[in-house]
């Protein structure tokens, strides 16, 4: 359970430095746009992202294993921006959330994403360890 809280706030906070940082990825928080709200719709998309990526990333990812060999991973940039856009789909059906200006810049957003995420990791897994797998 810890892990999967770790995880959540990395992605969280990997996806407001994204916002941040590419002017085609923005996030439209629900209510009155507090913080208490942005915070909490950063944590709901970071949520929603984790459900896309798991499920719908790995069914793509399986049937598309060929692609992935021919262009040698490549592919993976796309399928990235599309699992973003299918966020930004999902969180615009609740009314607030992810808004992306267009499919490329979906797919620089998921690039940034997937470096602040990987970045922050590295610097989190001291810090958090892994005490809580089974050995």
């Amino acid at each position: 359970m810890t892990r999967f809280v770790v995880r959540l706030l990395i992605n969280a906070v990997a996806l407001w430095l994204t916002t941040l940082l590419v002017s085609g990825v923005t996030v439209t928080p629900y209510g009155a746009g507090g913080t208490p709200e942005t915070i909490v719709t950063f944590l709901l998309l970071a949520l929603v992202f984790g459900i896309v990526n798991g499920v719908v990333g790995t069914a793509i990812r399986v049937v598309a294993f060929p692609l992935y060999i021919l262009t040698l991973g490549l592919i993976a940039l796309i399928v990235n921006g599309l699992l973003l856009l299918i966020v930004a789909w999902i969180s615009d059906l609740f009314g607030f959330g992810l808004t992306i200006d267009g499919f490329w810049w979906g797919v620089i957003g998921a690039v940034v994403l997937a470096v602040f995420a990987w970045a922050i990791g590295v610097v989190v897994r001291p810090v958090v360890g892994r005490g809580d797998r089974k050995r």
